[in-house]
């Protein structure tokens, strides 16, 4: 099971005002905040922005590894995360986007959509890919840290 929760490491700035974050696995993914609580704000944002540029490429995207003391997991936003599954469900099978829209019957338009980061595709759309691909995405609720 893949769980889109990335570990974050955030640093004090310089100056000692504010804090400097960075992902391990995806090291361009850099950002920063005047306080804890922007920064962790601004690292979910940034962790978006490297997933889906990471998609729109066609490039890896690594498993995050495992939370170590004094990182923060920062989940991969809902809006992306249904579109990640996506990505890795077809990279996983090998197969091309022409090959999963014949599968589902429609035309390789409409999969490019469903991976493009900035095209709002219903999620039943998404259920349904990944049902063909033998995937199903689980929502999972856990309390705030």
């Amino acid at each position: 099971m893949f769980t889109a929760t990335y570990p974050a490491t955030l640093l004090p700035e310089a100056d000692g005002r504010g804090f400097h974050v960075r992902f391990p696995d995806l090291p361009e993914a850099l950002t920063g905040g005047t306080d804890l609580q922007e920064a962790l704000a601004e690292a979910a944002g940034c962790l978006a922005e490297a997933i889906a540029g990471r998609i729109a490429r066609g490039d890896d995207i690594p498993t995050p590894s495992r939370l170590r003391r004094g990182q923060f997991p920062i989940g991969v936003p809902l809006p992306i995360a249904p579109k990640l599954a996506l990505y890795l469900a077809i990279r996983e099978r090998g197969l091309s986007k022409s090959a999963l829209a014949r599968r589902l019957g429609v035309s390789e338009t409409v999969v490019r959509r469903m991976l493009n980061p900035r095209h709002d595709t219903r999620p039943e759309k998404l259920q349904a890919a990944l049902a063909a691909l033998g995937k199903r995405l689980v929502v999972m609720i856990a309390d705030a840290a």
